[in-house]
Formats: C-alpha cells, sequence, structure tokens
C-alpha cells in the first residue's frame, strides 16, 4: 500500500514492479491485492499499461481499514472480536473477567490503527522519514 501510495496520481503500478521494490513474491502480492480490492482500497487496470492503483487519496485510507481488509477484525483473543458466532466459540463469555483487558487492548489497537493513514507513511519527495508521534495516553486505565 505504501509502493502504491507513492505512485498515487501517476497511473498503475505494476505488481512485478511493487514486488521488486518491496523483495517479496509476486503470487503472495496478487493475494494481497484481492483483498485489498474487495475492500475497495485498490482498483486494477488490464492491459500493457495496467496494474494496481489506490481507489482514494492515501490521507484518506485508514491504516485500520488495510489491516482489516488483509487480516480480518484485529482482535488480540477470539473472546475480544465483536463477532456474533463468538457466543458458540467461548461459553465462559458471560463471566469473563479478564475479558475487559482484552477488549481495552483490542480498542487501544483500533483506536491506534485508524489514527493514522497511509499518507503518514508515505514521504513526500525528497522529504526525510518521520512517523508522527503517537500517545494512546489513558487507552488502558480503567475507566
Amino acid at each position: 500500500m505504501v509502493q502504491l501510495g507513492r505512485h498515487f496520481g501517476t497511473g498503475p503500478a505494476s505488481l512485478a514492479e511493487v514486488a521488486a521494490d518491496e523483495d517479496l513474491p509476486r503470487a503472495y502480492l496478487e493475494q494481497l491485492v484481492t483483498s485489498l480490492r474487495d475492500a475497495g482500497l485498490v482498483r486494477s487496470t488490464r492491459g500493457a499499461r495496467g496494474g494496481y492503483e489506490l481507489a482514494r487519496d492515501p490521507a484518506e485510507i485508514r491504516m485500520g481499514e488495510v489491516l482489516r481488509a488483509l487480516e480480518g477484525p484485529l482482535a488480540p483473543m477470539i473472546c475480544a472480536t465483536a463477532d456474533p458466532e463468538h457466543a458458540t466459540t467461548c461459553d465462559r463469555s458471560a463471566r469473563c473477567t479478564v475479558n475487559v483487558l482484552w477488549v481495552r487492548v483490542r480498542d487501544a489497537v483500533n483506536s491506534a490503527l485508524d489514527s493514522m493513514t497511509l499518507a503518514d507513511l508515505v514521504p513526500e519527495p525528497g522529504a526525510p522519514t518521520t512517523l508522527p508521534t503517537t500517545t494512546l495516553t489513558g487507552a488502558l486505565t480503567p475507566s
């Protein structure tokens, strides 16, 4: 996604080019872009000058969206998912005292990821590569 962010506005980038830049197997990238395309984050163009490009401006793509598209719901434990099917997976949910910890960890991770956009990870041409600093003050403190 960062490579596609670097190409934003210049047309599609080929997977071969991205694979070479990132030193990743093309077959692996093909699997990733399928999930990203299904989530509406990238679009593909066929043909000699085809490839993949972002479907939206990098500043509009939250990193949480990207990771959820690739990994599914982000939760440290099955008991912290918002999935209604969880009730059939764990019969201790109603009386579990540790669940609140995992829910807070899940919420803190999702908050951190949703506070950053792809644009935060795509350096401006010629600019030094620095990430914005964020704090999660209070994210894990009891309420």
